[in-house]
């Protein structure tokens, strides 16, 4: 796994009027600080990639369809430099994946309909100035191809 990058395993409590599902707590061992939490959405296989931040965690919870989110790892200094990581994120698999500075991320929508993500970062969002890198989803500056692996 990339260095920095942390998984939790997200747990759902159902009961006859609904359910609940915690996704980061104050006291939780990944739990940075608190900047903003926002709601994005991706219609089916819409590719929301690349980029990465200078200063802000990012951590991601699919609450609703399904993503393939992706990292990968450019840092110059890091022992995971060129490491690719791929997670299944949404409705069938509850996790939250917390994303390091400086490491690249994006991701597709594999699921037929909309897919919702939901993201606490540890920064507020600088209109002025934003902390917010990017390249085209289909760089050759990272070595990864968007398209579905059959067989």
């Amino acid at each position: 796994m990339i260095d920095g990058l942390k998984l939790k395993q997200l747990r759902t409590i159902p009961d006859e009027r609904g359910r609940l599902m915690e996704m980061l707590r104050c006291d939780d061992e990944l739990f940075q600080k608190f900047g903003q939490v926002y709601m994005t959405t991706t219609y089916p296989q819409v590719i929301k990639a690349w980029h990465y931040h200078k200063l802000q965690y990012d951590s991601f919870v699919g609450i609703k369809g399904m993503v393939k989110l992706v990292c990968y790892d450019a840092r110059e200094n890091s022992k995971t430099k060129g490491e690719i990581n791929e997670f299944f994120v949404g409705e069938h698999n509850h996790v939250l994946i917390q994303i390091p500075p400086m490491v690249y991320h994006g991701w597709k929508c594999i699921s037929e309909s909309e897919a919702w993500v939901i993201n606490i970062v540890s920064e507020a969002y600088n209109y002025k100035n934003p902390d917010e890198f990017r390249l085209p989803f289909d760089t050759p500056e990272i070595p990864y191809d968007w398209s579905i692996k059959m067989g």
